[in-house]
């Protein structure tokens, strides 16, 4: 069985010309024909060459493998039960599921509230993430979850001031904090900003905690998505050059004469901006915590990628040793950016693995009474189901998931219908439910009646992340209500079962005909 799609895909608008018939283990068509055009990524790469590494078309889209993994999470199962409540006295009249609790708290101090226990981990350079900021700044703090800042939103910043490499004003950086600091209620949430080896040069960080009043700041090791740093595409000269100079590895350099006149003469329309490869070290990891520490922050967090094995033992390892609040691991196979297709479809541990390995060496530090910090894993997670599968694979120690494609995507479907709406365009699919914000919105009374003259301020895709996370909030206390956990602590492993030999190997999570077998025995013999 072949696990991975070769030669053609939506991702990078290719096919193969002899769809019905294609060769499983090249992807090609059995018959490659003298006089094709190039409809696969083949074909296309001969007349756009580097172009067709990345998913298209860039700046609009947000992307995921398609690779079909050998375990997930739908090789769980939730083990419900007829018997008694955790959390809540075990009647019929109160053990009801809208009395589930889901908020939580992370940090050393649980300093950070959280009314919810998805996250929407790093959103940063990226065209999609600008220019959705404000729903889901928006929708993310009236939601009392946290949302991160991903890298390199300084320097692409048009209007930021730079001062012997430093950065001293970034007025997109302000205005992506200060959104999400207007809405946030009663301390719930966070912003948190990320930072890698550029940003770390430009004292991103150091500037947003001393003039920016952030709280939270993040270590970034890499993503789910790709093992190379950041990339965009740059469609200006001026701006190409501007970012090599503060540091970026743009290609085709944008100071070569002979590229110069290319581009001008329109032989291409893109430059890349790439962003260095991190190198940990655990001195200089600690030393940098600490310097954060020292600098204003309050809770420091680390963000790694699918790597190997021998490195998200280094991510638990230092995290402990240098008492971190959180640490959020991300399986591979999905991006917000403009990562390379193959690699994000051919690199990396699979969510399901990477977390099993996780609780695994979380589990070994635990039995040495060694820190733990608080952890967030993400990697493909949609609904509640899957959140309440990941939160019982990595019980105790899983706190929240991240997720940052599907909020993405309420936050544009949003956006989208609230422009309808002001045009007078309803879809048909859309116009059933009425023609008003206050009629296909269905949260939208709620959050009227909540803040009342504030409301006309809500953009409709901050609404449409808010009616994303309260279906996913009912869905997930409906669950827990049918598995008997009235709050998130109770939330164990023993609360999924896995469905193939296969997912429980790599687990450790029963197979589900072996659950329960002792309890069993007693039931059937007394």
């Amino acid at each position: 069985m072949s696990y991975t799609k070769l030669n053609r895909s939506a991702a990078t608008l290719t096919k193969n010309r002899t769809e019905g018939s294609i060769s499983p283990f090249s992807g090609m068509c059995v018959t490659c024909v003298d006089g094709c055009i190039g409809m696969c990524e083949i074909g296309k790469s001969a007349y756009r060459g580097p172009e067709v590494l990345y998913p298209q078309p860039f700046g609009i889209i947000t992307s995921a493998s398609e690779k079909d993994y050998p375990v997930d999470l739908s090789h769980f199962s939730i083990m419900g039960t007829a018997v008694g409540a955790y959390g809540v006295e075990a009647d019929s009249d109160k053990a009801t599921f809208p009395k589930v609790t889901i908020d939580t708290a992370v940090g050393h101090d649980k300093g950070i509230k959280l009314k919810v226990p998805f996250i929407i981990p790093g959103m940063g350079s990226t065209n999609i993430a600008k220019q959705n900021w404000e729903g889901l700044a928006i929708g993310a703090a009236i939601c009392g979850t946290i949302l991160t800042i991903g890298e390199n939103v300084c320097a692409m910043d048009d209007g930021s001031e730079i001062k012997n490499g430093r950065i001293i004003r970034s007025p997109d950086m302000e205005n992506r904090i200060k959104l999400f600091q207007d809405w946030q209620e009663d301390g719930y949430g966070t912003v948190v900003v990320q930072a890698n080896v550029e940003d770390t040069r430009l004292g991103v960080q150091e500037y947003v905690i001393d003039k920016l009043g952030v709280e939270a700041v993040e270590l970034k090791w890499g993503q789910g998505a790709k093992d190379i740093g950041g990339e965009v595409k740059i469609k200006n000269l001026e701006k190409a050059q501007e970012l090599k100079r503060r540091g970026y590895i743009v290609l085709p350099d944008p100071e070569d004469p002979d590229v110069i006149q290319a581009f001008e003469k329109g032989s291409f329309k893109e430059f890349e901006r790439h962003s260095r490869l991190g190198m940990v070290k655990e001195e200089s990891f600690l030393q940098r915590a600490e310097e954060l520490r020292k600098a204003g922050a309050k809770y420091v967090f680390l963000k790694t990628g699918a790597y190997r094995p021998a490195d998200l033992a280094r991510a638990v390892k230092y995290a402990s040793k240098a008492k971190l609040d959180l640490l959020t691991v991300d399986g591979a196979g999905g991006g917000t950016g403009m990562s390379p297709w193959r690699m994000m479809n051919e690199w990396g541990i699979p969510s399901v693995e990477i977390w099993s390995l996780l609780y695994q060496y979380l589990s070994r530090l635990d039995e040495k009474g060694e820190h733990i910090p608080d952890v967030v894993v993400a990697g493909g997670i949609t609904f509640e189901d899957q959140i309440y599968k990941a939160l019982a694979l990595g019980a105790p120690y899983f706190k929240a998931v991240g997720m940052a494609r599907s909020p993405l995507a309420a936050a544009m479907v949003g956006k989208t219908i609230g422009k309808r709406i002001e045009e007078d365009q309803i879809p048909v699919y859309v116009e059933r439910f009425g023609n008003k914000v206050e009629e296909i919105f269905v949260t939208a009374t709620e959050l009227k009646h909540r803040f009342k003259e504030r409301f006309k301020d809500i953009p409709t895709s901050a609404i449409g992340v808010h009616g994303y996370f309260e279906r996913l909030s009912q869905g997930l206390r409906q669950l827990m209500a049918g598995n008997r956990k009235f709050a998130l602590n109770y939330i164990t492993r023993d609360d999924i079962a896995a469905l193939t030999q296969d997912a429980a190997n790599i687990s450790g999570v029963l197979y589900v005909t072996e659950v329960d077998k002792e309890e069993v025995d007693k039931i059937l013999s007394s």
